[in-house]
């Protein structure tokens, strides 16, 4: 019966939490930390792209999430990266191909699981380059020694396999020729020895060679310098101000030893700016030798230093910083080494050009783990707050009561002297006072007065800012806007965007914003009317080109330019604001099928007459034949020709008789171009979209109807022109859902 009397049916669990206004206030408290939580990942961590779950390789890693990346010059101390140099891929719709050139997709998709790749290091033979470097491998989470071939000049690479794997972690590759043998020199330090391998069967079989020193040394670069063999490398147990930050030099006359240490080891060990810990291959120009090191400061890794060495002998050395003469990324976590790069091997070519090969990552070191801590603290401090002001509201009660200090049993009185016995006294005194200051405070803020509703929205500011930390680091992977690749390269694309005077502060957002996307290389702004301003004027981290033009006509938006050096373009109005994410999504899928226009806007058109309708109805009718170039990716080699070419000469001066329908001729003539059974268009389902015109009296469609009925006047010209356009494409048609 006592089972029975204290248990509560679910019917009056419910009516006693309708009885209980504090009960209540502890639901809605988690009802809306919920509601909050999910408004800003929607609207802001919805961006990031996530990592995959189900995903084999690639997954977030402590080390970080290094890649690779290829850049030329005619002198090592002048490379610009492959994105600038025009290579091109037809196969990946790559115009041009970008960096980074190979990622931990690249062994992962050969069977390989990798979280990450690193310390590159090259092997020219003829027109043939291979690449070694470390491939932290996602099963064992130790590095083991991958390599990749290209025919191409950097361009493509093939992943041929693991060349190395022993049972501790390897990195650092140095892989050099001697005496017509090919060598490596990984570094593997757990083994506390420095061993050098012969290649058997080049690349992938090695066999090992010797063991050069018996001492754990990390990231060991060789150089043949004035008759002796010079090695540099790092203790790897140095601590504290020493670590990342000592340098030793070894000299002999072979590669296979014995070797000798500097008279001035350490050449350094205390300040981890300098570049201590070497940072790539030594090479020579021009007849002086240079040493590329890591600046460590802040973060391991965090950039390469070049120095070039003034003496080297074996009782003196001496060395000066120079510019290493590569442009620093302004992109920050959206540029694959935005936040750190720390390794480069640059060597020259058989026709005398040089190459190198870096790696650069998108995240510090320890980044996740820094994440996954900044959130659960965000999200513990946030169920705090809820039980703080459940607690100030009655919904959550604390009280120990005086008998938890007694003790169990008092057998005789000695335990009344025993120090234990003050010591519960003491603490009962003071529960007690405290108890009557939590009383008193809960009454005072119990009371409706207006400053205790301050305090209280205070409080749950603070909460929801607690709640949105939480969201945002335990949720949004690495924080990134990545970019996607297509047949494993990455690639780069253009905007346009075309405005005047009045909308000059939409465009500076614009810019601002949009500059920070990873695929982006340049921003062309079509300037249609008044004094243009100049390309300084902008915060952007990409080249931004003003093209004035003479007349004003929304005919200048696909004017074909020269200047233009990607194939795909993305015209996009200046009053369009979404996520990087999101158009990264379009340049993939554009890139599947760049024969299309791939867009953020559908329209179903059909009827008799023909009728131009909103999305909405495109929705209904669960299809779409159309879409805006107001926000859309094209190639502009096609699209640009098309638009001007003489068979658009009538629907070209219509639209300028106008001043509307540009894009829906740019569909026409897509159509009309193609078979009767080919797809034209494509749509991409955004994440969210913002028109900022809405915020200012500049909109230049503000009377809808209007606009509409216009349109409506457009397509009826233009299918008497050009002929009809497709039936209709449906939703949902793509795998990964992108265009629901």
């Amino acid at each position: 019966m006592a089972g029975r009397r204290g248990a509560m049916r679910p019917s009056s669990m419910r009516a006693a939490l309708a009885r209980s206004p504090a009960a209540s206030f502890l639901l809605a408290a988690a009802v809306a930390a919920l509601l909050v939580g999910g408004l800003y990942f929607w609207v802001v961590v919805s961006s990031f792209r996530l990592p995959d779950s189900g995903a084999v390789g690639c997954r977030p890693d402590g080390e970080g999430s290094w890649a690779i990346g290829v850049f030329y010059g005619k002198s090592p101390l002048e490379l610009r990266p492959i994105e600038l140099e025009g290579r091109s891929n037809g196969n990946s719709s790559a115009w041009p191909v970008a960096n980074p050139v190979l990622t931990c997709a690249t062994p992962t998709e050969a069977g390989y699981p990798s979280n990450f790749v690193a310390d590159p290091f090259l092997y020219v033979e003829g027109n043939t380059l291979f690449l070694f470097f470390e491939t932290k491998t996602t099963t064992s989470l130790q590095g083991d020694i991958g390599v990749a071939r290209s025919l191409d000049q950097g361009a493509t690479w093939e992943f041929l396999g693991i060349a190395l794997d022993e049972a501790w972690h390897l990195s650092y590759p140095f892989v050099f020729k001697y005496d017509n043998e090919i060598y490596m020199m990984p570094e593997g330090n757990k083994k506390k020895e420095l061993r050098l391998y012969r290649a058997t069967k080049f690349p992938l079989e090695w066999t090992l060679e010797k063991v050069l020193i018996n001492k754990p040394l990390i990231d060991s670069s060789l150089i043949q310098y004035e008759g002796y063999w010079w090695l540099f490398a790092s203790d790897f147990t140095r601590y504290g101000v020493e670590k990342n930050a000592e340098l030793e030099i070894w000299y002999s006359k072979s590669p296979l030893g014995p070797w000798t240490q500097h008279k001035q080891n350490p050449i350094y060990k205390s300040d981890k700016s300098v570049g201590a810990r070497n940072g790539g291959r030594l090479f020579m120009f021009e007849g002086s030798l240079y040493r590329p090191g890591q600046d460590c400061s802040g973060t391991y890794g965090r950039k390469v230093r070049l120095y070039k060495i003034e003496k080297l002998t074996k009782e003196e050395y001496k060395e000066v910083p120079v510019n290493l003469g590569i442009e620093e990324p302004k992109k920050g976590r959206n540029a694959w080494n935005g936040m750190r790069y720390h390794h480069m091997d640059a060597q020259q070519l058989p026709s005398g050009g040089w190459i190198a090969v870096m790696d650069g990552d998108r995240v510090p070191s320890g980044d996740s783990t820094r994440r996954s801590l900044f959130g659960y603290i965000g999200f513990l401090l946030a169920i705090s707050i809820v039980i703080f002001v459940g607690f100030v509201k009655g919904a959550v009660s604390c009280h120990i009561p005086p008998s938890f200090w007694v003790p169990l049993t008092r057998r005789n009185e000695l335990y009344r002297i025993l120090p234990v016995h003050r010591f519960n006294q003491k603490v009962r005194r003071y529960s007690t006072s405290i108890g009557r200051y939590i009383s008193a405070t809960k009454t005072r803020l119990n009371e409706k007065t207006w400053s205790n509703r301050l305090f209280f929205c205070v409080v749950a500011l603070i909460a929801i800012v607690d709640v949105c930390i939480a969201v945002h680091f335990l949720c949004s992977g690495n924080g990134a806007e990545e970019a996607y690749t297509y047949q494993g390269q990455h690639s780069q694309f253009t905007m346009v965007t075309m405005t005047y005077e009045a909308r000059l502060w939409n465009l500076k957002l614009f810019v601002e914003h949009y500059s920070r996307c990873e695929s982006v290389r340049e921003i062309v702004v079509v300037w249609n009317k008044g004094n243009p301003p100049s390309s300084d004027a902008f915060d952007s981290t990409v080249p931004v080109r003003i093209r004035v033009e003479e007349i004003n006509s929304l005919n200048n938006r696909f004017r074909v330019d020269p200047l233009i050096k990607t194939r795909a373009v993305l015209e996009l109005d200046d009053d369009i604001m979404m996520t990087c994410t999101d158009l990264e999504k379009g340049f993939r899928v554009w890139r599947e099928h760049p024969e299309r226009m791939v867009g953020f806007y559908p329209r179903m058109i059909d009827g008799n007459p023909l009728l131009y309708r909103n999305e909405r109805y495109a929705r209904g009718k669960n299809g779409y034949n159309l879409i805006l170039t107001g926000a859309a990716f094209m190639d502009s080699e096609f699209a640009f020709k098309k638009y001007w070419s003489e068979e658009a000469r009538e629907g070209r001066n219509y639209v300028h008789g106008h001043f509307n329908c540009e894009d829906l001729l740019m569909n026409f003539l897509y159509a009309n171009a193609s078979s009767g059974s080919s797809r034209t268009v494509e749509y991409v389902h955004p994440a969210w979209a913002i028109d900022t015109s809405k915020f200012s009296s500049v909109a230049i469609s503000r009377d809808t109807q209007k606009h509409y009925d216009i349109r409506t006047d457009c397509l009826a010209k233009f299918s008497s022109i050009y002929g009809s356009l497709p039936q209709k494409w449906e939703f949902g048609m793509r795998e990964d859902g992108w265009d629901k």
